[in-house]
């Protein structure tokens, strides 16, 4: 099927549309834009140079997708950067992505993201699949999140951090150091306050799973015995959640947070 372009959107020669896509009144689709199939664009949504969309995403009313990085260093717009978006996400009104920094890179957005009213991703963010993003959260330059995470509304987090799997962050938390998966993190400062047990429960984890996580929970902020034994202790438990577990701490160069 054709494309529906409404007579007021400004749509670049050079832009490259799939087919049936739905492009609303006033909206902008600059040069050298790549979309996909089956994406609707709404009223006054942008998307900037740079953006490859894929298939059956939604831009609503205001949202600006792949604008310049907010970086005080970045003056030049015409460097070749890139916003990389995947299939099925939702981005709603006044959603900001801004696209990679350094030249060649990109922002990517993986799969079915669900992004509510102005949610922000920085420039580099290298965002998972089936994430939901509440109102007026915000990730700063080159954060890392995995899949189905829930971040609540005003969350803030810090540039670099690392937000792993199935993790949920509570609302208006103050995010310094990587977000532990599988955990609900809290509060100003932030806190680990235990397992997201609705989170597993909808990912389709099994009891066993669960019940190692539980046991996992329980050695890694066990008092009285520094983290490497702790992490030794979890290892030898032989079980695939607990090693994916303490990768992610190992990993952890920014330092995590932890229970209180």
């Amino acid at each position: 099927m054709s494309n529906q372009i409404h007579p007021t959107a400004i749509v670049s020669p050079s832009a490259e549309l799939g087919n049936n896509n739905r492009i609303g009144p006033f909206a902008i689709i600059e040069d050298g834009v790549v979309l996909g199939n089956d994406n609707v664009i709404a009223a006054h949504a942008v998307l900037k140079t740079g953006t490859r969309m894929q298939d059956r995403n939604r831009v609503y009313e205001q949202a600006v997708i792949g604008g310049a990085p907010q970086h005080v260093k970045f003056t030049d717009e015409t460097v070749a950067t890139f916003t990389e978006i995947g299939n099925d996400n939702v981005f709603r009104e006044g959603v900001t992505v801004n696209r990679g920094y350094i030249e060649g890179k990109a922002t990517i957005v993986g799969d079915g993201n669900y992004l509510m009213t102005t949610a922000h991703f920085g420039h580099d963010c290298v965002v998972g699949n089936h994430n939901v993003f509440a109102n007026s959260c915000a990730l700063a330059g080159h954060v890392i999140l995995g899949d189905r995470v829930f971040v609540s509304g005003g969350v803030m987090i810090h540039q670099f951090t690392h937000v792993g799997s199935y993790a949920m962050i509570g609302g208006n938390s103050k995010i310094t150091q990587d977000v532990l998966p599988y955990m609900i993190t809290d509060g100003n400062p932030a806190a680990v306050r235990g397992l997201n047990m609705v989170g597993l429960k909808r990912g389709g984890f099994s009891l066993d799973d669960i019940r190692a996580l539980k046991q996992g929970y329980r050695l890694l902020f066990r008092r009285g015995s520094s983290l490497e034994a702790n992490l030794a202790e979890m290892e030898a438990q032989d079980q695939p959640r607990i090693s994916e577990l303490v990768a992610f701490v190992q990993a952890a160069d920014r330092g995590f947070h932890r229970a209180d």
